[in-house]
C-alpha cells in the first residue's frame, strides 16, 4: 500500500497524523527493529512511534536515514513520535530529554512528543532497567511537566504535544490548569476488544483529543495475577469467524475495528508479512453489527499494568 492511501486524522493543532503507525517497541535483539522499520517504510508506513524507554530511537533512525538516502521519502513525509519517561518529569529535564531523542533520531523536530506516563519518579536508570527497578516517588506535578512541554512547541523542537496513559481525572486536571497554552492533542492508551476503554475514548472525543491505541492486538506484558492471562485475541473464535467472513486475518479485523471506532493505532511486529498485512486494512469495512459483536468481547483485561508503581498517587489504572 502506498503511503498516500493511508488516511490521516487532523489533530487539534492542525497537524495531520496517519491513522496507522508502526510501533517500534524494544525486542531486545540487535538490529531487529531497524530491519523491521525498513520493511515498514518500504510497504508504506509513515507514522512511527518510539520512546526513550524503548531504546529503539537509534535503530529507527538508521532505517529512516537509509531510506531517505535511497530517495524513498523525505523527512517531511514522516510523522515521528517519541516520549518523555517518568524519571525526567522535572521541568528542567524536559528539554534535555527531548533533545536527546532528537539526536538519537537524527532529526531537527518531532511531530509529536508525549509524557509517557503521569507517574513521576526520582533518580536515573538505564533504559533497559526502567521497568525492572522501582524508583522513589517524585513530588513533581505533571502540570509543571506539561508547561515545560509547551516550551518545546514554542522553541520549534516539536510540532505537537500530548500524553500517554492518562485517565479521565488526570486529563480533566490538565485541561483545567491555569494559563494552558496547548491542549494535549493525543492520549496514547491501551485499547483492544478485551479492553475497550469506552469511557476514556468518549471523554477524549468530547475534548477533541485523538486517542492512539497501543497493544491494539491485545498482546503484550501482563500481570501474573490477571485471571485472563494469557490473552490472545488472534485465536478468539469470534474474531476468527468475522475474519473468515471478510477474507482477512484476525489482526486485520482487530485493527479495522479500531479504525471504525475512530482512533489511531500503532501495532508492532518484526515479521515482514505481518507488518505488511497490518497496513492493508483500508480496502474493507466492518459492518455495524460486527463492530458491536467485537465490542461485546470486553473483559477489562489489560496487557500493561506498570505494577512497580501501583502505590504512586498518580498511578493511572
Amino acid at each position: 500500500m502506498s503511503a498516500s492511501k493511508i488516511p490521516n486524522v487532523k489533530l487539534n493543532t492542525g497537524v495531520y497524523m496517519p491513522v496507522i503507525g508502526y510501533g517500534a517497541f524494544n525486542t531486545f535483539k540487535e538490529n531487529e527493529v531497524r530491519d523491521a522499520a525498513r520493511v515498514a517504510l518500504e510497504v508504506g508506513y509513515r507514522h512511527f512511534d518510539t520512546a526513550w524507554l524503548y531504546k529503539t530511537e537509534e535503530e529507527l533512525s538508521d532505517a529512516i536515514t537509509q531510506k531517505i538516502k535511497d530517495g524513498l521519502l523525505k523527512r517531511s513525509d514522516l510523522f515521528l513520535t517519541s516520549k518523555l519517561w517518568n524519571t525526567h518529569h522535572r521541568p528542567e529535564s524536559v528539554e534535555e530529554m527531548c533533545r536527546d531523542s532528537l539526536t538519537s533520531l537524527q532529526t531537527d523536530y518531532l511531530d509529536l512528543y508525549l509524557i509517557h506516563c503521569p507517574v513521576a519518579v526520582k533518580g536515573s536508570c538505564k533504559q533497559g532497567d526502567a521497568l525492572k527497578t522501582k524508583m522513589p516517588h517524585d513530588d513533581v506535578d505533571f502540570i509543571d511537566t506539561w508547561k515545560a512541554m509547551e516550551e518545546l512547541v514554542i522553541k520549534g523542537l516539536v510540532k505537537t504535544i500530548g500524553v500517554s496513559n492518562f485517565n479521565i481525572q488526570q486529563l480533566k486536571r490538565l485541561l483545567s490548569a491555569d494559563n494552558l497554552r496547548y491542549k494535549p492533542a493525543v492520549n496514547q492508551v491501551e485499547v483492544h476488544p478485551y479492553y475497550t476503554n469506552n469511557e476514556l475514548l468518549d471523554y477524549c472525543k468530547q475534548e477533541n483529543i485523538v486517542v492512539t491505541a497501543y497493544a491494539p492486538l491485545g498482546r503484550g506484558m501482563s500481570n501474573s495475577a490477571d485471571q485472563f492471562k494469557p490473552a490472545n485475541l488472534l485465536v478468539d473464535k469470534t474474531i476468527q469467524k468475522i475474519a473468515a467472513k471478510y477474507n482477512k486475518t484476525a489482526a486485520q479485523v482487530l485493527l479495522r475495528w479500531g479504525v471504525e471506532r475512530g482512533y489511531t493505532l500503532i501495532p508492532k511486529s518484526v515479521t515482514p508479512a505481518r507488518i505488511k498485512q497490518n497496513i492493508e486494512i483500508f480496502d474493507f469495512s466492518l459492518n455495524e453489527a460486527d463492530v458491536e459483536t467485537i465490542s461485546t468481547l470486553n473483559k477489562w483485561h489489560k496487557c500493561y499494568h506498570l505494577d512497580l508503581y501501583r502505590d504512586h498517587p498518580e498511578y493511572p489504572f
